[in-house]
C-alpha cells in the first residue's frame, strides 16, 4: 500500500509524482487511467492525439478537496505513460487519412485512384488494430481488478473498451455526453471514424442495452433515422429541447433525473468535451456553439450516483490543446472529478 503519510494534499504537485502529482503507483492505485493518443479519423481540427500528455501537466494544478466527493484521491489513480507506438502510428495515417478526407471532400472518384486505395485499407486496418490493442490493454487492468478510465484522442478509442466492459459486466447503459450522435456508419469510408463509434458500439456490443445521448446539437438525418428506429434503445436530448425546456421554466433537476430514469443499474459515461460550451474547450476537434457548464454535467453525473446507479467506466475524449492551455486545464478538471465518481463507491462500501 502507498504510504501516504509524508503526501501533503494541500501542497504543490509533484511532477515526480504521478497524475495530479498523487505518489500512487499503477499496483497500489484502484483506478487506472489508459492514455489513447490516437486521432487518425479526425474531420477538422487536430491536437487530441497530444492531449494525454498536456493533460497529465494540467493536473499538477488540480486542487485535490472535492466537496462532492471528498478525500477520493486515497483511492489511488495512476496513469500509464502514452505508448509511444500508438502515437508514431497514429501520425503516420494521420497524415494518410488527410490525403484522403481532402481527395473524396472534393468528390473524386476513389475506384480510379490506386493510391487512395491503398491508404483507406491502411486507414481501416488501422482502426481494427487500435480497437484490438484497446480491448487487451483495459481486459488485462479488468481482470487485476483495476477501475479503469480511457483518455484520447479522438473519439473511436473507448470501442474496444465497451468490449472489455461487456465481457465483465454484460448489460450496462452508456451516458454519452456529446455535441454529435456519432452514429453515423462508416462515415467517410472509414470504419471506425470518430463519428461512428456509438454506431460501432450499438451493432457490435449486443451488452449495451441503452445509449443515452445528453446535449447533442450537430446530427445529420442518417442519425436522426436511427435514433427514431432504435425503439428506444438510443435516447438523445438535444441542447436546444434542453434549454427550451428550461425557458419554459423546467430545472435542470427535473431534466437530469429523468435522463437518469432512462439508464439502467451499470452505467458508463463517455465525455466527449465538445459537450461543453465551446468556450470552455475551443480547440476539441468540432466545437460547436451550445452546449453545457461543467457544472450542469457534474450535477448530472452526481444524480446518477444518487440514484444507486454504479459507474463501471469511462472515457474523456477530444481535450484539444492550445499555447495557452486553457482546454487542457478544463480537461484535467473534468478527468479529475469523473476519478471521484468512479471511486465513489468504493468508499461506500469501506
Amino acid at each position: 500500500m502507498t504510504d501516504l503519510s509524508q503526501f501533503d494534499p494541500n501542497s504543490v504537485g509533484n511532477p515526480n509524482n504521478n497524475l495530479f502529482g498523487l505518489p500512487f503507483t499503477e499496483e497500489d492505485a484502484a483506478l487506472v487511467i489508459l492514455p489513447i493518443p490516437w486521432e487518425v479519423t479526425v474531420s477538422y481540427n487536430i491536437g487530441t492525439a497530444r492531449a494525454p500528455e498536456h493533460v497529465f501537466k494540467a493536473s499538477l494544478q488540480v486542487d485535490l478537496f472535492d466537496a462532492d466527493i471528498t478525500d477520493g484521491w486515497k483511492q489511488g489513480f495512476f496513469m500509464r505513460e502514452p505508448d509511444k507506438k500508438i502515437l508514431m502510428k497514429s501520425d503516420y495515417l494521420r497524415k494518410e487519412a488527410e490525403l484522403y478526407i481532402n481527395y473524396i471532400s472534393n468528390g473524386e472518384d476513389l475506384s480510379v485512384n490506386k493510391f487512395m486505395c491503398k491508404s483507406l485499407k491502411e486507414i481501416n486496418s488501422g482502426g481494427i488494430f487500435l480497437n484490438n490493442w484497446v480491448y487487451e490493454q483495459t481486459k488485462d487492468l479488468l481482470e487485476k481488478g483495476k477501475l479503469v478510465g480511457i483518455l484520447g484522442g479522438d473519439h473511436s478509442t473507448p470501442l474496444g473498451f465497451y468490449k472489455a466492459i461487456a465481457e465483465k459486466h454484460r448489460d450496462f447503459g452508456i451516458l454519452q455526453i456529446d455535441a454529435h450522435c456519432d452514429l453515423r456508419k462508416c462515415y467517410e469510408g472509414l470504419n471506425y471514424s470518430h463519428a461512428s463509434v456509438m454506431y460501432n458500439a450499438l451493432t457490435e456490443i449486443p451488452a449495451i442495452s441503452k445509449l443515452v445521448q445528453v446535449g447533442i446539437r450537430d446530427y445529420c438525418d442518417e442519425e436522426w433515422q436511427m435514433i427514431r428506429n432504435s425503439e428506444f434503445r438510443i435516447i438523445t436530448y438535444f441542447d436546444k429541447d434542453i434549454k427550451e425546456r428550461q425557458y419554459e421554466g423546467q430545472t435542470w433537476r427535473t431534466i437530469a433525473d429523468e435522463i437518469v430514469s432512462h439508464l439502467p443499474e451499470q452505467v458508463y459515461i463517455s465525455f466527449d468535451i465538445d459537450g461543453l460550451d465551446p468556450k470552455l474547450c475551443p480547440h476539441t476537434g468540432t466545437p460547436v456553439q451550445g452546449g453545457f457548464e461543467t457544472e450542469q454535467v457534474f450535477y448530472l453525473f452526481k444524480r446518477v450516483l444518487q440514484s444507486g446507479r454504479r459507474l463501471i467506466g469511462f472515457d474523456l475524449n477530444e481535450v484539444g490543446v492550445s499555447q495557452d492551455e486553457w482546454d487542457e486545464n478544463v480537461g484535467a478538471r473534468v478527468l479529475y472529478k469523473l476519478c471521484n465518481l468512479m471511486v465513489a463507491h468504493k468508499m461506500i462500501e469501506a
